[in-house]
């Protein structure tokens, strides 16, 4: 069946507004007659993922947009890019590739992309609005927006994500619809400790266990607490949307489409129910893990990006300590967000510290960590899931404050008593 188009879709196509918005709406178009849908929707905004240097190819594709005049419709943030615009004596990569990637970044600003250059667009001054419908790349957005958010996005990649933006349209499909968001596979913690619900490093844990399980399902989690935290959710849908393909998930009672099981589930039922204990944790926590413990080389956090409180906390977990000579400590986290930090205080305090700040790009897809020797640690699970394949380093997942103690003693040190029953 072929897909509706109407009048501003069809001025695009024919050329109207000039040849980059017509290759984008020929683009856009033809993903919705492969996605199935009968039609597009208007979307408020852009995230796109694109920025990121992989090869010639995402250049030329920006050129070629550039070259035709492409401007985008809706506001439209960046994902990271292959440089820390900031920090660029941070950049330890070939120098024609630099080159090259910062190109890219600068075509993404030509278009009329605002430069936030971050993985976390939630964090910053405009965020989606319950029900709106969006254009969101880069996976830890998605299933955010999706989420905890209640906007609405399909999982979109490079090249999709910027035509959606010039055109301000998508293909009415995937998660766009009420059918495609009912949950289906049911995560039940009912019999776990209540301490390791408090614990940070849970989050994460559970998501890389919830997107190893679910694939392509929309997970429903019921027995969160009530309040967990934005923070706790991002990293946990991030290890979610990287062990899986998930780009929505349901907490009952927590995220705005499942006030009740019932309500997450649209009143069907689940195609299977999985009862989550310690022991499942346990296992999904030591899968995040590479290496033995031992000597430290460097701590990586910020996955995706540090939020203003996750700096906060490093601040008191540091309490005026120093990392230790010869570990490195890296924090990854966005232009917005470094700048509130820094007006308190604490950018300046992990600094004195030995940490140093990333803006812009994240330490798993580009070059900066100088690990010659030892493990790297995380608190991520995302990070911790693609570094050993990315940049081809052993890692040890734990909780932030697992990371701040070992980058201190300068070995890694980790509680294994929180992941039991006891």
């Amino acid at each position: 069946m072929a897909v509706y188009l109407d009048e501003r879709d069809r001025d695009l196509l024919s050329g109207a507004e000039g040849e980059a918005a017509r290759m984008a709406m020929e683009i856009v178009a033809a993903m919705a007659e492969a996605a199935g849908a009968e039609r597009l929707v208007d979307i408020a905004s852009g995230h796109i993922d694109g920025g990121l240097y992989h090869g010639q190819v995402s250049l030329d594709f920006a050129e070629r947009l550039v070259a035709g005049e492409a401007r985008v419709r809706v506001p439209t943030t960046l994902n990271v890019g292959s440089l820390d615009l900031l920090h660029p004596e941070l950049y330890r990569g070939d120098a024609e590739t630099g080159k090259a990637g910062r190109r890219l970044m600068d075509l993404y600003v030509e278009m009329g992309c605002r430069p936030t250059w971050t993985c976390a667009p939630y964090q910053i001054d405009a965020r989606p609005a319950f029900g709106e419908h969006i254009g969101w790349a880069e996976s830890n957005a998605i299933v955010f927006a999706n989420s905890v958010l209640g906007a609405r996005t399909d999982r979109y990649g490079d090249f999709i994500d910027i035509c959606a933006a010039i055109t301000g349209r998508a293909p009415y499909a995937g998660l766009h619809l009420d059918e495609n968001r009912r949950g289906e596979l049911v995560f039940r913690l009912t019999g776990l400790p209540e301490r390791l619900l408090d614990e940070e490093a849970f989050y994460p844990v559970l998501g890389h266990l919830v997107g190893l399980e679910a694939g392509t399902l929309v997970p429903v989690i019921d027995g969160l607490p009530a309040e967990v935290s934005e923070d706790r959710l991002k990293a946990m849908g991030a290890a979610a949307a990287s062990s899986g393909s998930v780009g929505l998930f349901h907490a009952v009672g927590v995220t705005p489409e499942a006030p009740t099981l019932d309500a997450a589930i649209q009143g069907g039922d689940p195609v299977r129910t999985i009862e989550v204990t310690t022991e499942l944790v346990a296992g999904a926590r030591d899968s995040l893990t590479t290496a033995a413990d031992g000597e430290l080389a460097a701590v990586s956090v910020g996955t995706p990006h540090f939020s203003l409180s996750e700096f906060e906390r490093l601040v008191e977990l540091l309490d005026g300590a120093r990392v230790a000579d010869g570990v490195d400590f890296y924090v990854s986290t966005g232009r917005s967000v470094l700048s509130e930090a820094t007006s308190r205080g604490w950018a300046e305090a992990c600094e004195r510290a030995g940490v140093t700040v990333v803006t812009d790009t994240c330490t798993y897809v580009t070059p900066i960590m100088r690990v010659e020797g030892g493990v790297v640690m995380t608190n991520s699970a995302k990070w911790a899931y693609y570094a050993p394949g990315n940049i081809g380093v052993q890692v040890v997942f734990g909780s932030l404050a697992e990371c701040v103690r070992s980058a201190v003693e300068g070995r890694v040190r980790r509680d294994p008593g929180i992941w039991t029953d006891g």
